[in-house]
């Protein structure tokens, strides 16, 4: 019997997450999914986690020190930045697009909406120092008497969950920072300290700095470090092997602890957050679409000709469910380097510069999510934001999304510095939260796949995309041998092989 491909595999144990947690829900299976089920999920993300820190700061030193020179680390270097700044701006501007033609704030009844104006209002009225994005006063209408004093006494008595008053504290501890904060925090004390926390620019930044000094020494005292480094990098890619290998398994722990959690004893929300297609919900999932099948194809078509979308999705596949099951960029880091490099050929010492830097600064998804949200709760509260007001919102998100934590729901935290930006009440978040894990899972999958695609762009910018030179000589073994289905067809090992014999050629 012919063994089931790894990621139909991860598609299969999804779909039986999903099944789970309804009947979980249905049968009051609630503590027992806690209990017995849920913290295989936790395992999963927490090895990944474990192995992607150290493979990121090994995987950066081999990478840098396997390149020819300085000028080229250089120039990829300035490639990697540039590229990644321009198709996160350009993904928050195709999120505007949609969002400002749809407008999914405005699909709620009139009533609604006046009454979520009236709350915004009674807010903005309580903080004077918030600048007044428009003319309209609802509060001082005398037909909204009735409906003024009705909001005023609601919001006396309404307490604010613990999860918005978290998120609000971060933002709030993120907004005293000084302008050059950010700066600074590249720049680590203690290496160590570092890599217990996690902290991934101060990791990249301590591997730039210690492949480039790595490349300056001599040769000799160069080597033996090299060859350490090396082998230590093989070691973390064999260790995530070895998790994919079992991956299906942790992917349902993951997707049913995660329902089941999120629902609760109440399966009216449970289907909410699997069929969630309201509002900006939808037109969001729409724009994400679009980056991920609109956007990437365009930019390989002209910017990696030779290889097809179709062999690049299917190549990324396996990394895209990652994303999707964990919704951390940095948890599935691991899985996406291998994917590039042993389905798309691009070389490590590629994938091992680019990829680890992508996971920290490049958050398409997450960026384009913040100025849709914003936007669409602005429309919601019956505000409209002028071009400049959203030309600020394209700064703030693309800013914000740099050296943002590649977490579950910490575009929610940098969603609140975007809406305190252009004026809006912050405790908005609660408003979304309800979608917001399935919504992550979406926008994680753009982030990893637009890691990739710049990524692959790189390669084939330096004219060290394998993928080009292997096709051409698997095409040439066509003219000769007429049996040309049999390379469509072969197992793993023959294709391996057929590479050797492509390199010795």
């Amino acid at each position: 019997m012919k063994k089931i491909a790894l990621h139909w595999q991860v598609i299969i144990a999804l779909i039986i997450g999903i099944i789970y947690s309804v009947i979980a829900v249905q049968q009051g299976w609630v503590q027992f999914t806690a209990d017995y089920i849920a913290p295989f999920g936790t395992i999963f993300i927490n090895v990944l986690k474990l192995i992607a820190v150290p493979m990121v700061l090994f995987s950066i030193i081999s990478g840098i020190s396997s390149l020819k020179n300085i000028r080229q680390l250089g120039r990829v270097g300035v490639k990697t930045l540039s590229i990644y700044l321009a198709t996160t701006i350009t993904a928050i501007l195709i999120g505007l697009l949609f969002v400002n033609i749809i407008k999914p704030g405005n699909f709620p009844s009139d009533a609604s909406r006046l009454e979520k104006r009236v709350e915004y209002e009674l807010w903005r009225s309580e903080h004077p120092n918030v600048p007044q994005l428009d003319d309209v006063h609802e509060i001082s209408k005398p037909e909204n008497a009735q409906l003024v004093a009705s909001v005023r006494n609601r919001l006396s008595i309404q307490e604010m969950d613990e999860t918005t008053a978290d998120k609000l504290a971060k933002a709030m501890a993120e907004k005293k920072r000084g302008p050059l904060d950010k700066i600074v925090d590249i720049f680590p004390s203690n290496i160590f300290d570092a890599l217990l926390s996690a902290n991934m620019l101060q990791v990249i930044f301590f591997s730039i700095f210690f492949g480039v000094i790595l490349m300056q020494i001599g040769k000799k005292d160069r080597k033996p470090v090299a060859k350490l480094v090396n082998g230590l990098n093989e070691v973390f890619i064999g260790m995530i092997n070895a998790v994919i290998k079992i991956m299906p398994f942790f992917v349902f722990a993951l997707m049913a602890g995660s329902l089941v959690a999120s629902a609760g004893k109440d399966l009216a929300k449970l289907q909410e957050q699997l069929v969630f297609l309201m509002n900006y919900s939808w037109v969001l999932i729409v724009a994400l679409v679009a980056v991920a099948f609109g956007l990437y194809p365009l930019l390989i078509h002209l910017f990696a000709k030779g290889m097809k979308f179709g062999t690049f999705i299917k190549g990324m596949s396996e990394a895209q469910l990652t994303a999707f099951s964990t919704s951390s960029s940095m948890a599935t880091l691991p899985v996406t380097m291998d994917c590039v490099h042993d389905n798309l050929k691009v070389p490590k010492s590629i994938t091992s510069f680019v990829l680890p830097i992508g996971a920290t600064v490049n958050m398409d998804g997450t960026s384009l999510y913040q100025a849709v949200a914003v936007v669409a709760l602005a429309q919601f509260h019956m505000i409209d934001l002028d071009f400049t007001q959203q030309m600020v919102i394209v700064l703030t998100a693309t800013l914000a999304s740099i050296g943002a934590a590649a977490v579950p729901s910490a575009g929610l935290v940098l969603m609140i510095v975007v809406l305190e930006s252009v004026g809006l009440n912050p405790a908005w978040i609660a408003i979304i939260l309800p979608v917001d894990r399935i919504l992550d899972m979406c926008r994680t999958v753009v982030n990893v796949t637009g890691d990739a695609t710049v990524c692959t762009i790189i390669a084939n910018g330096e004219n060290m995309l394998d993928y080009h030179s292997e096709k051409k000589y698997i095409n040439s073994l066509f003219i000769i041998q007429p049996n040309f289905n049999h390379y469509y067809k072969m197992s793993l090992v023959e294709v391996k092989s057929l590479r050797l014999e492509f390199y010795l050629h």
